[in-house]
């Protein structure tokens, strides 16, 4: 495997020429939520993401007064160099004990001990509230092509509004989506509908993940899905168009047409142990190590893997990295945020989360 320094200077240009049509928006809009980031010292790559971007049905407030936490995720070529910055600039961003060792203590905890992300939560910036992530290009470049922690690469399986992307990340992300799309293909059944496939891959994260036992929304992904539909098929239609190029999948006739996509059924895919072995070869490398053993030797052998093979054994590599990186973040967030703010952010998640699988009253 490549350093990551290698595998971020394979990909590094000057100025970043696209975003791609899913992440195009109003320059407001896009001035708006790049606000903040001017108070911070600059980055080379950001995105924001969440509810408190794009809209979710029956996405529950506590109260009126309070809007979504609007978050965000920044990579930074020296994390060390970057929050030792911060710290200068926004002492009150960092739990106190923390800022006390300086960016190196920073960038240790979340290195070290996390998945490589330092999270700045309940960040006071004029009239709401937001949350900010600082990860190294480095570590964010290798989850994006591995899935090292798919900590980040998750998210990026999910629509997103980009903001910098000096390194062109973008393109990146591309190897990104296609392992989604051929994961979410190998977990599918024959047969399926377009919320189906869009659903699978937006819950790719999620599997394993310990605050889905506690702290989540257990209806979160079919509200991603619903909320942000339009714009997961902008993500996945090249993808999709290239597997059906290969034979892999037939797509509906009116695939292409945005109007009452989530409703749309007719995606029959090839679950034969040929189209099954082509998927398989295009998982990221964290995925293939976690199940090398077995396959190393179905391919020895010149056995294939059969659909539900394959199925069971991607499902069990993909809980094992995020119960990984789920349970090191974790950790990291209590070390970094101390233990009140840890427990706040964690009250408002389960509150939240418990009132979405409320009954709804009748008006």
């Amino acid at each position: 495997m490549h350093a990551r320094g290698s595998l971020v200077s394979h990909f590094q240009v000057q100025r970043s020429r696209a975003f791609g049509s899913c992440h195009a928006m109003a320059t407001d809009v896009k001035e708006a939520l790049a606000a903040p980031l001017q108070d911070l010292p600059a980055v080379d790559f950001a995105f924001a993401y969440g509810s408190g971007v794009f809209q979710q049905p029956g996405n529950l407030i506590l109260s009126r007064n309070e809007a979504p936490m609007v978050d965000y995720i920044l990579g930074v070529q020296m994390p060390t160099r970057w929050h030792s910055e911060n710290i200068e600039r926004n002492p009150h961003h960092y739990n106190s004990w923390l800022s006390w060792f300086g960016g190196k203590g920073v960038s240790y905890v979340a290195e070290k001990v996390g998945a490589g992300v330092h999270f700045n939560a309940f960040v006071p910036w004029k009239d709401k509230m937001i949350k900010y992530g600082v990860i190294g290009m480095g570590d964010l470049a290798e989850d994006l092509l591995t899935w090292k922690s798919l900590y980040i690469s998750g998210r990026l399986q999910k629509p997103v509004r980009f903001l910098v992307d000096n390194w062109d990340m973008a393109k990146v992300n591309q190897v990104n989506l296609h392992a989604a799309a051929s994961t979410a293909l190998l977990l599918l059944p024959s047969q399926f509908s377009e919320e189906d496939f869009y659903a699978k891959i937006c819950g790719l994260s999620y599997m394993g993940d310990i605050r889905m036992l506690f702290a989540e929304d257990k209806n979160k992904v079919q509200r991603i899905v619903k909320g942000s539909s339009k714009h997961f098929h902008r993500l996945y239609r090249a993808p999709l168009f290239h597997m059906a190029a290969e034979g892999i999948l037939e797509l509906p006739r009116t695939f292409g047409d945005v109007r009452s996509l989530i409703k749309r059924v007719g995606f029959f895919e090839d679950c034969s142990p040929y189209a099954t072995k082509s998927l398989v070869r295009s998982l990221p490398e964290t995925i293939l190590q976690k199940m090398f053993p077995y396959v190393r030797i179905r391919h020895n052998s010149e056995l294939l893997l059969s659909s539900g093979e394959a199925s069971e054994h991607v499902q069990r590599a993909i809980r094992s990295i995020v119960r990984s990186s789920s349970t090191k973040q974790m950790l990291s967030g209590l070390l970094a945020a101390g233990a009140l703010n840890s427990l706040q952010y964690v009250w408002k998640k389960t509150m939240k989360a418990l009132r979405s699988r409320a009954p709804r009253k009748s008006d």
